[in-house]
């Protein structure tokens, strides 16, 4: 029934839309005649003024001749108006009749029932814009002022047809662009322009003016969307959370697959937890035990009242008596004997520890020497300062020679707070250009883990950074990702502690030394970094739509790491690739005289491409990785991630379906097509890598490289 009505729906429009043409086409002839009668009557009018002037300086016979034609002309100019008298006689009623076909359209389109959205345009609704539309018809061709008044349903319909155009432009527009025409500020909708909105828009301004997380859901909601179409289930994604005036809270710890289990039960209830990490929050142990007397998890409270653990919450559901317990938790509020959620930088050792002397010198360094533009070897370089000013503050400061003063400015050098602008040397006593690291235009616009500049705190060793930042990235994983590591719940990480935590710890990472860690290690924190930095992007900016905005966030999305500044794209292809050039590109991340290069891994590692995840669908699983066994846990991510469909082949037509980052790599993977398949066979099932090996012998293997899913890995 439907498509019937749509197709009588089309068959109208397109009926009026041709009657319309017509009726036009008619007007604008009836218009014309008029015009050309009046035309005519002025230039024989003008012929016989012209005769009668000069007729006066003739001679007698000529201005009898002249009279003679003119009163020819004049007869025959009134022949002319009976004539044209007669053609719009006619023309007033083939008018008649045009009006009497348009109130029969007009007629048959108040029959038809169109559902009209509003209009809107790149998710914006544009303000005035029944106005525009309503009075476009003045200047639409017709003439209203010359006593053919166009009728008053006409302008009705072609107003109703106009309409029509531009809203079906406008959802073109908008699925092309993929944008929603409301932003949602948690549980309240503003929709910028719309009628009586125009305060509600004034008060969340600041707010929704740009939030990625809108983003975020729209790819998540147009996945679902489209598992909806294929006859999917997406019942996971669906579910909408319990509006409670209670608090559930979780005790947790990492590992735990009861902890696991737990989790997904509370979301396939559909309720919201606070969760707390007793392996994060080490203070929290005392208070479980003192709630429930013992320091085991998972343990799951309703306010304050002691639900237990995975066993209780089935028995529990089983018996029905599950649903009092939520309807309890919906109607009332927690008391003051609930646990506390985590409070922000609780049982934190991120940006603490003993404050850097040199720093301190650094800052009141900023305070006396003047900053500015300059230029240099006819270059200009922003935000720099000479050379023999810092000499000159060192020495007056510190109360130091002049050559002592240059050895105490190298030592700062040495130590990240400054360099020079093109890397010539540390500091020497000249006209040299020296600039701050947090004063680079590249770190203050660019890098996202100095919110308030360079950190004063002696810097930490990387390991032990290295060890936090996996520790903090395995309880992120655990909390917000599936099982299977292949799912992110984004909104929830965006609101969570641990990312908190997590911000605090990159600042550690500004004046770092990453030179001197061993292979294993280089290669499990710099993975591991790469992950959350991606996260992080995704977070900040949005999840990107075409190739430029890709290009966008995997280049310029950076971090300051001890004293260089690195993109997703310098770490995977300049750190972990040995310094190769990116697929599509001409140029290496590293040029010969970057000092990046000293921290490359000494050859490509074709394993990594199994590991790094840029928050697409067909990336691989996300997992944390350790240093002790990087080797291994890389074999085993290139096992899942080739046995889940990186390489499928069927033996039957002798065609291999691979991942196109074994295309997109395989300078990495071996020289030609060949070697690539026959490394990545080494990760399939034995019996299936030896019946492909066997194929690829016999040189009958087609290869057909799968479509790339760019969409967000989200589940909620």
């Amino acid at each position: 029934m439907e498509k019937d009505n749509s197709g009588g729906k089309n068959a109208t429009v397109s009926l009026i839309d041709e009657r319309l043409g017509e009726i036009t086409d008619g007007i604008q002839k009836v218009q014309g005649k008029p015009e050309e009668t009046r035309s005519l009557n002025v230039s024989n009018y003008n012929v016989i003024k012209l005769d009668e002037v000069n007729g006066q300086d003739r001679s007698g016979d000529d201005r009898d001749q002249n009279q003679a034609l003119a009163s020819r002309a004049v007869q025959d100019n009134l022949g002319d108006k009976e004539k044209h008298v007669k053609k719009c006689d006619k023309m007033d009623k083939d008018r008649e009749s045009y009006s009497k076909a348009l109130e029969e359209m007009y007629e048959t389109a108040k029959a038809v029932h169109f559902d009209e959205p509003e209009p809107v345009f790149g998710g914006t609704e544009v303000p005035g814009m029944e106005t525009k539309l309503n009075s476009s018809t003045c200047s639409s061709g017709f003439n209203l002022e010359e006593g053919y008044m166009w009728p008053e349903k006409a302008v009705v319909l072609k107003n109703f047809v106009k309409e029509k155009g531009a809203v079906a432009v406008t959802n073109v527009l908008h699925h092309l662009s993929i944008k929603r025409d409301d932003v949602e500020m948690g549980t309240v909708r503003v929709y910028q322009g719309a009628p009586g909105s125009s305060k509600i828009g004034e008060q969340t301004a600041e707010r929704s003016a740009w939030n990625p997380l809108n983003y975020i859901k729209m790819s998540c909601t147009a996945d679902a969307g489209w598992k909806a179409e294929q006859g999917e289930d997406d019942t996971e994604g669906s579910l909408i959370p319990v509006v409670t005036k209670g608090k559930v809270l979780l005790y947790t710890r990492l590992g735990c697959q009861d902890c696991r289990e737990v989790r997904w039960f509370l979301r396939n209830r559909r309720l919201r937890y606070v969760e707390i990490n007793i392996d994060l929050y080490p203070s929290r142990k005392l208070e479980l035990e003192k709630l429930s007397g013992s320091c085991a998890v998972p343990k799951v409270f309703f306010n304050e009242v002691l639900i237990g653990g995975l066993s209780e919450l089935k028995h529990l559901d089983m018996s029905g008596k599950l649903a009092e317990k939520i309807d309890f938790l919906i109607t009332e509020a927690p008391s003051t004997e609930a646990p506390l959620s985590p409070l922000s930088g609780e049982d934190d050792v991120s940006c603490k520890g003993p404050v850097d002397e040199l720093a301190l010198i650094v800052q009141k360094m900023k305070r006396y020497i003047v900053v500015k533009d300059r230029f240099y070897k006819m270059r200009r370089f922003t935000n720099c300062f000479l050379g023999s000013e810092a000499v000159d503050f060192l020495s007056e400061d510190q109360y130091l020679e002049r050559e002592e003063a240059v050895e105490f400015g190298r030592k700062l050098a040495s130590e990240l707070f400054f360099r020079h602008v093109l890397d010539e040397n540390l500091l020497e006593d000249s006209n040299h250009l020296y600039r701050f690291l947090d004063h680079d235009p590249v770190v203050s616009t660019q890098c996202h883990n100095t919110p308030r500049g360079m950190i004063e705190l002696k810097p930490k060793p990387i390991t032990e950074i290295a060890s936090r930042l996996r520790f903090l990235f395995c309880a992120i994983l655990e909390a917000y990702a599936s099982e299977d590591g292949r799912l992110v719940d984004y909104r929830s990480v965006h609101g969570s502690e641990e990312f908190a935590r997590y911000l605090r710890i990159i600042q550690e990472l500004q004046r770092v030394d990453v030179q001197d860690m061993p292979r294993e290690e280089k290669l499990a924190f710099f993975i591991n970094l790469y992950n959350m930095m991606a996260i992080h992007a995704i977070l900040v900016w949005g999840h990107p739509n075409g190739s430029l905005e890709w290009r966008k966030l995997l280049g310029d999305f950076k971090y300051v790491v001890g004293g260089f500044t690195y993109s997703l794209s310098s770490i995977h292809n300049g750190i972990l690739r040995c310094n190769q050039r990116p697929p599509f590109n001409l140029l290496k991340p590293f040029g010969v005289r970057d000092k990046r290069l000293q921290v490359a891994l000494p050859y490509p590692e074709p394993l990594i491409h199994f590991a790094l995840v840029c928050g697409t669908r067909s990336g691989p699983a996300l997992q944390c990785y350790s240093s002790r066994n990087i080797d291994k846990e890389l074999m085993d991510a290139a096992r899942v991630f080739i046995r889940s469909g990186g390489l499928t082949v069927d033996l039957s037509s002798k065609v291999a379906y691979a991942s196109k980052v074994l295309k997109w790599f395989s300078v990495d993977f071996g020289q030609n097509e060949i070697e690539v398949l026959k490394h990545a066979s080494n990760y399939l099932e034995p019996t299936n890598a030896e019946a492909f090996l066997g194929i690829i012998a016999d040189s009958q293997l087609r290869i057909i490289y799968q479509p790339y899913d760019w969409g967000l890995n989200c589940y909620t």
